[in-house]
C-alpha cells in the first residue's frame, strides 16, 4: 500500500474526524487490523490562521508541511481542510508526489450521486471565494449560497464553536439547509468544511449530505491500495 500522509491541524477537531474517517474506512474494506500507513503533519493553527502575510504566508506553511511529510515517505498528500485549497496548486507544484484534492474527490462523488444543484457550506473563504464554486461550475454543478449575513454566522459557528466540538448551533444548521430545500430547490448539501461534519450527519436533513472530509478520506485510501 502506498503511504498516505495528511496536513493537519486545520482545525485540530477536524484532523480527529479525519482519522477517525480512516479508521473506519479501513477496517470497513481490509477488516479489524489492516490500515494504510499513515502521517499526519499537524502545524500551528494559530500561526496559520493569524498569519500576518495572509495566504502567501499560510501557503508557506503548507508547502513546509507538505515537503515533511515528502521526505517522510508519503507517497500521496493531502489538506485536511476545503479552504486551504485554494493554494492547492501551488503546494502540488513544490512537490514530486502527487496531492489529492478534496474538491476533485467531491467532483467524483457528486457525479456518482447524480446530485446537480448543491447548497455550498463552509467557511467565509470558501462560500465567497472563487476557487471552490468555479470548480463546482465548471464541472456542470449548479452551486448556491447562503446570504451575507448567513455567510457570517455560519463562518462564526465554524470557527467559535465547531473548531471546539461545540455543536449547538446544530438546530440553526439544519434550520438553514432545509429553507433552501424548499425555497431554493436544492438536491444536496456540500459540508464544504471539515469541522461542518461534527455537526451535520446524512439522515439529519430531506436532502443528500456530502462529508467532505469522509469522501476525501474514502479517495485517499482507494488511491493508497489502487495503484
Amino acid at each position: 500500500m502506498r503511504k498516505i500522509g495528511i496536513i493537519g491541524g486545520t482545525t485540530p477537531e477536524s484532523t480527529c474526524y479525519y482519522y477517525r474517517k480512516y479508521i473506519e474506512i479501513s477496517r470497513e474494506k481490509f477488516g479489524p487490523f489492516t490500515f494504510p500507513e499513515l502521517l499526519i503533519y499537524s502545524i500551528n493553527f494559530g500561526e496559520f490562521k493569524n498569519n500576518p502575510r495572509g495566504w502567501e504566508g499560510r501557503k508557506e506553511m503548507l508547502i513546509k508541511a507538505a515537503k515533511a511529510l515528502e521526505r517522510a515517505g508519503a507517497d500521496i498528500i493531502a489538506l485536511s481542510a476545503n479552504t486551504p485549497h485554494i493554494v492547492f496548486p501551488e503546494v502540488q507544484a513544490s512537490l514530486k508526489v502527487p496531492m489529492v484534492s478534496i474538491i476533485d474527490a467531491l467532483i467524483e462523488e457528486l457525479k456518482r450521486r447524480g446530485v446537480k444543484r448543491v447548497l455550498l457550506l463552509g467557511t467565509k473563504t470558501t462560500m465567497t471565494a472563487d476557487f471552490y464554486r468555479n470548480a463546482l461550475k465548471e464541472a456542470g454543478f449548479e452551486v448556491v449560497t447562503p446570504s451575507k449575513e448567513e455567510i457570517d454566522e455560519i463562518d462564526r459557528v465554524i470557527f467559535e464553536e465547531l473548531a471546539f466540538e461545540n455543536l449547538k448551533s446544530k438546530p440553526y444548521l439544519v434550520g438553514l439547509i432545509e429553507r433552501y430545500v424548499e425555497e431554493h430547490g436544492v438536491e444536496g448539501v456540500v459540508l464544504g468544511c471539515t469541522e461542518l461534519p461534527l455537526a451535520i450527519k446524512s439522515g439529519d436533513v430531506s436532502v443528500e449530505v456530502f462529508d467532505t472530509a469522509e469522501i476525501h478520506m474514502r479517495k485517499l485510501i482507494e488511491m493508497a491500495v489502487d495503484f
